[in-house]
């Protein structure tokens, strides 16, 4: 229950109205318990006094009774199933929350549909616990002591039948119990796991479509839904005994109890009132009972899902901004890498003492073999992880001493990859900067030349982009990535070959517009073709995790090591390439002279 107080916190807000509708719910238990007492009289009125006019009078006072427990009826299951959705609503939402906040590397350590799977079926199931455990609990609770106090001052040696029945009740709903919270956590893993299938066959629809995989993605998928079924039918087994059981108890006891009971109004030590209202009272006890029963095993089947929300709810970002940042007043923009080391993983360096300084509005391109560590510098310089030795420094002060969201704002990332949210466009370039006037969004995107084709759409920029941009090409995909960036404004630029989806026109004229962005702020870009750096002011090679070589183009040229190399084969590539000569005419727009 330790984890079920975690969730419950999501309930203080609302702790008046839901005191307001415990109230009510007391109400409608004791109204519950008055409500045999009625019978009882009523039934004696008929057989016992023959008295029509007390029967009249008692029957008005039970139509008023039910009315009065309707209507309170009515409120507390309102307020308490607003409430329940409410705090299961901001329990969804602090749990997305808190995985955005999580470091990236949890990302790449879980699966889309397995965070999917434990945000909607998880939680679905706590809602369940949520809302009717704490209710069932408090009602259940009144009727059964309030029942058992009844019968026990109106027959105590038929109430002595019932508690009979107790002790093997409670051992029964204790192993069953713990039988069925553990395939309760199967049932959910296994779906969790066939989520996973759905969504990596949705987010990869075209490869599955283009290798006509879609059989074997249909089997991978059925095979997991078959492991679920599998569980799904362990707890359907478990339940199947466990209902047929109550049951034939129920009926044994109240067999007993008719026995006994008979016996006692033949031999005229009660009336038949008393026998029918305690009859009565058996069935109000026998809820609780059962209940008590049913909620032990709902407790164990939820408690698995507690448990895997709260695995995730328990991580802490290993990225986080310190108690008592460094302000951030004016930034120059002098990036340094000092003796940096880092690997995803503990026991394999991604990077090994990489050192390099650029100084503030340099362009500096980081360049080298593919797996050298060049996209891993510019995860370190956007804190998406840390250096496990050395440091990252903005102006001299490492950016684990600056607050993470006022660092992050001073620079803007255009990935080699460009996603884009599934609205329009206006949106996914208003991303850069949420608060942007009409004029600077235009301006923006004409700097990235993106104006033209988004004006030629038929919604202009409220056209839709689809899942992740599937209405638009690669490259105009990526112009409004670089206006998003553009827009934002930053000190920083750190381009992943941001041009690299351009054809050759283009490309030049976004080339046109970033230079004039990049002039006043230092600029990182990952180079893929070495063709685009040669202007750079500061190149910095790459190789095996390490930093080998700096300097401008000519200077590295000039040494002949591992640039010119790269280099000189990478230009052999492009001549030797038919799109380069298709594309345009001008090799000077690619750097080739």
């Amino acid at each position: 229950m330790k984890d079920f107080s975690k969730i419950l916190k999501y309930a203080k807000p609302y702790t008046k109205s839901i005191v307001f509708a415990f109230l009510c719910l007391a109400v409608t238990s004791v109204i519950t318990l008055v409500l045999p007492l009625l019978v009882r009289n009523m039934i004696n009125a008929v057989i016992v006094q023959k008295n029509p006019e007390l029967l009249n009078s008692l029957t008005i006072d039970l139509v008023v009774v039910v009315l009065f427990q309707a209507v309170f009826g009515v409120t507390q299951s309102y307020i308490l199933g607003f409430t329940g959705q409410r705090i299961t609503t901001d329990f969804r939402v602090e749990f997305f929350s808190h995985i955005e906040n999580l470091s990236l590397r949890f990302f790449h350590n879980r699966r889309v549909g397995e965070i999917v799977s434990r945000m909607s079926n998880d939680i679905s199931v706590i809602q369940s616990a949520l809302v009717s455990i704490p209710v069932a609990l408090f009602r259940q609770t009144i009727l059964l002591l309030g029942g058992l106090a009844i019968i026990l001052f109106l027959n105590w040696k038929l109430t002595g039948l019932i508690l009979l029945a107790l002790p093997p009740l409670m051992l029964f709903a204790r192993i069953f119990g713990r039988r069925l919270r553990k395939t309760a956590e199967r049932v959910q893993d296994r779906l969790a796991e066939a989520v996973v299938v759905l969504e990596e066959v949705v987010s990869s629809i075209k490869i599955v479509k283009s290798y006509t995989r879609e059989a074997h993605e249909k089997r991978r998928f059925q095979n997991q839904m078959e492991k679920s079924f599998e569980a799904a039918i362990e707890k359907v087994r478990i339940g199947a005994f466990f209902g047929p059981f109550i049951l034939a108890l129920t009926f044994l006891v109240s067999a007993a109890l008719v026995w006994y009971g008979g016996r006692q109004v033949m031999a005229g030590t009660t009336t038949p009132g008393e026998l029918a209202a305690f009859f009565l009272y058996a069935i109000v006890i026998a809820g609780p009972i059962g209940t008590f029963v049913r909620l032990y095993t709902q407790i164990q089947e939820s408690l698995g899902a507690v448990r895997r929300v709260h695995e995730i709810l328990d991580l802490q970002p290993e990225v986080q901004s310190p108690e008592n940042p460094v302000p951030l007043d004016r930034v120059e923009g002098r990036l340094t890498f000092d003796r940096v080391h880092f690997g995803y993983e503990e026991s394999r360096l991604v990077l090994t003492g990489v050192d390099f300084e650029i100084q503030p509005g340099q362009t500096a391109a980081l360049v080298g073999p593919s797996g050298a560590g060049k996209s891993t510098i510019v995860q370190l310089l956007h804190r998406f992880f840390d250096p496990s030795e050395g440091s990252v420094r903005l102006d001299g002060v490492d950016v684990r001493r600056l607050d993470l969201k006022n660092y992050l704002d001073q620079i803007a990332y255009v990935p080699q990859e460009t996603h884009l949210f599934g609205g329009s466009i206006r949106e996914n370039i208003l991303y850069g900067k949420l608060e942007a006037s009409e004029e600077e969004l235009v301006a923006a995107a004409k700097s990235a030349h993106a104006h033209e084709f988004v004006m030629e759409l038929e919604k202009g920029y409220d056209t839709l982009v689809g899942e992740k941009g599937v209405k638009l090409s690669g490259g105009q995909r990526q112009r409004i990535a670089i206006a998003r960036a553009l827009l934002k404004d930053p000190k920083i630029l750190a381009l992943d070959e941001a041009t690299s989806s351009l054809d050759a026109r283009s490309e030049s004229l976004v080339h046109e517009g970033m230079e004039r962005l990049m002039r006043g702020r230092t600029t990182l870009i990952v180079a893929h073709r070495l063709s685009t750096v040669h202007n750079a002011d500061l190149i910095i090679v790459v190789d095996k995790g390490r930093v080998v070589e700096t300097g401008d183009h000519e200077e590295l040229m000039a040494r002949k090591n591992l640039y010119y190399h790269l280099y000189t084969l990478n230009q052999l590539e492009s001549v030797s390439s038919s799109d380069d000569f298709i594309d345009g005419g001008d090799l000077t727009a690619h750097g080739l002279k």
